[in-house]
């Protein structure tokens, strides 16, 4: 019998056109490089060989690690290579004339000088690379309690530092909000008025008033520099007031409104100037646990920004603050959400004070530079959003994707239901007590009722997370902290995102190292649980049960 040869695999077609040949990829060459110091021309580092292809960051790894003392924390750099003019007319004439000799590596090597320049570097060839060191200024540790201070005559609950980190404020279960003047560690005033314990204090961003809201059900505006009310207090609530968040100064400098969370599942935006409720927002059919009032990316239509809020009904839900229309409602959690934190929380909150503290000439001014700080944090990453549950997880979200159809604008109910979580946080054994961004957006930590504290990576690609592409960095796991015999309640970052504090029901105040994951001050001193705890400049505030309040410093 004759064997019947198969016919020949036909080519395969992509409209009419045959499949194309893959490139096999070019490989990279290695390059000598010696590292020096931008401002005097110092060597770093030895020359040492690398790959052309090398990422920046990796770069900045490598310097850092050949560099660096064992006690020195991470640097940032940022590089360039200087190129030599052209030496003769010939050159001059062939094209160089123009050409750059200043170059900027923000990819690669290979992809920023190599691939760019006209000159043919060989593997004899040193390639100086400029390194500039990009940290701005370091936060002290606290390591010793500086004062005590006593006045409350019952739990402190709450405490927040104003925006230049001059005065703290502070609320208790005895019904008053007290003013400490940071610079002599005193009490300043004292802010009787409400009928309950105040649960929640809160500094618009150019610190001239202070809102409180508490069990009463009501909300009170405060001028810090006499201790005053302003006007009478706020009504409308029908149960306890849970949370309070201040129009951001790059969208309103001179008469910013204040939105308002309560149990009885209504969150209330107020004009501060009238103290009259400009609009109520109804959706949540539970408790309001938490209200944020972010921006809203830059873009994205929104002038007024956007409302976050948290709920006992297990969503979140996302409002345009220009009248309160619903724009999402993010359904992820099993249980209560309790926590909510914004990649650019720090430069909300502060505003237009950076680490100088240089008070703004004007309202247009203080607008102005809000505004470029907010955008900093958005060059690198649109605005995030984690929320935090009793079921022991959280989600990261990005509320505002570039592919979702007429983000800001059209039918709000064609968008409901439509964002997905980027990913999914998980670890915590038990309740997730509060989450926080580092003030550069680059990282968050969440504490939980399991006693740990547990650190995420949210500097990756906001895509490769969407797709869910591996190595992403966006929500990546990193370490966690544990050191508390009992649950953490609240967190803190200080400015430079280097260190963060945590306060716990242990009665303990622990400073963590951010390098070496590891404590790196124990502050204990106070009796009883701790419950809040806040971080500005080189000092560390904290406050709990035994109705004290402890100042730490270097």
């Amino acid at each position: 019998m004759t064997t019947l040869l198969p016919p020949p695999k036909r080519q395969k077609q992509y409209h009419g056109i045959p499949e194309p040949v893959p490139e096999t990829p070019k490989p990279s060459p290695n390059v000598v490089v010696q590292f020096v110091n931008e401002h005097d021309g110092s060597a770093m580092a030895p020359a040492i060989s690398v790959p052309a292809n090398i990422a920046r960051e990796s770069l900045e790894v490598l310097v850092n690690r050949l560099s660096k003392k064992e006690d020195d924390d991470y640097v940032p750099f940022a590089f360039h290579v200087l190129l030599p003019a052209p030496s003769s007319i010939k050159e001059e004439e062939a094209g160089n004339k123009n050409a750059p000799t200043r170059i900027v590596v923000a990819k690669s090597i290979e992809a920023d000088v190599l691939e760019h320049v006209s000159q043919t570097f060989t593997h004899e060839d040193v390639i100086t690379v400029h390194c500039a060191p990009q940290s701005v200024f370091k936060v002290r540790p606290a390591t010793r309690c500086s004062s005590t201070l006593s006045g409350h005559t019952s739990p402190i609950l709450c405490a927040s530092f104003s925006p230049t980190g001059s005065t703290l404020a502070t609320g208790s279960g005895d019904t008053h909000v007290r003013l400490w003047d940071l610079a002599t560690e005193t009490p300043s005033h004292t802010l009787a008025g409400h009928n309950g314990w105040v649960l929640c204090v809160e500094w618009d961003a150019r610190g001239r008033r202070l809102a409180s809201g508490g069990h009463d059900g009501q909300v009170r505006l405060w001028d810090p520099r006499t201790g005053k009310p302003e006007g009478d207090a706020m009504r409308g609530h029908q149960k306890w007031v849970m949370g309070l968040a201040w129009e951001p100064v790059h969208l309103n400098p001179s008469s910013p409104r204040l939105a308002s969370c309560s149990k009885d599942g209504t969150v209330r935006v107020w004009d501060a100037a009238t103290r009259r409720v400009e609009y109520t927002l109804g959706g949540h059919t539970a408790s309001v646990n938490v209200v944020k009032w972010g921006g809203g990316g830059l873009g994205q239509g929104f002038k007024c920004g956007v409302l976050y809020t948290a709920s006992s009904d297990r969503t979140v839900r996302i409002w345009d603050a220009d009248g309160g229309r619903l724009l999402h409602t993010l359904t992820a959690h099993a249980h209560w959400v309790t926590t909510l934190a914004l990649n650019t929380d720090f430069v909300l909150r502060t505003g237009a004070y950076d680490h100088t503290a240089r008070e703004p000439a004007s309202d247009a001014e203080a607008q102005h530079r809000a505004l470029e700080r907010y955008e900093k944090v958005l060059s690198r990453t649109p605005e995030l959003l984690i929320s935090g549950s009793d079921d022991h997880t959280l989600f990261l979200w990005n509320p505002f994707p570039s592919s979702s159809p007429d983000s800001g604008s059209g039918n709000a109910d064609a968008k409901m239901g439509k964002i997905k979580p980027l990913t999914r946080l998980t670890g915590h054994q038990r309740q997730v007590s509060h989450v926080a961004f580092s003030p550069d957006g680059r990282r968050a930590a969440s504490a939980g009722w399991d006693s740990a504290v547990r650190l995420w990576d949210c500097s990756g690609s906001v895509s490769d997370a969407a797709e869910g592409a591996k190595g992403g960095g966006m929500g990546k796991f990193v370490a966690t902290l544990r050191g508390h015999v009992g649950p953490v309640y609240r967190l803190a970052w200080s400015a430079d995102s280097r260190m963060l504090v945590s306060a716990s029901k242990d009665a303990t105040v622990k400073i963590w190292d951010l390098r070496t994951y590891k404590i790196k001050s124990d502050l204990p001193g106070h009796t009883d649980e701790v419950y809040c705890v806040d971080f500005v400049a080189d000092k560390v505030v904290s406050g709990g049960r035994d109705r004290v309040l402890k100042i730490w410093k270097n």
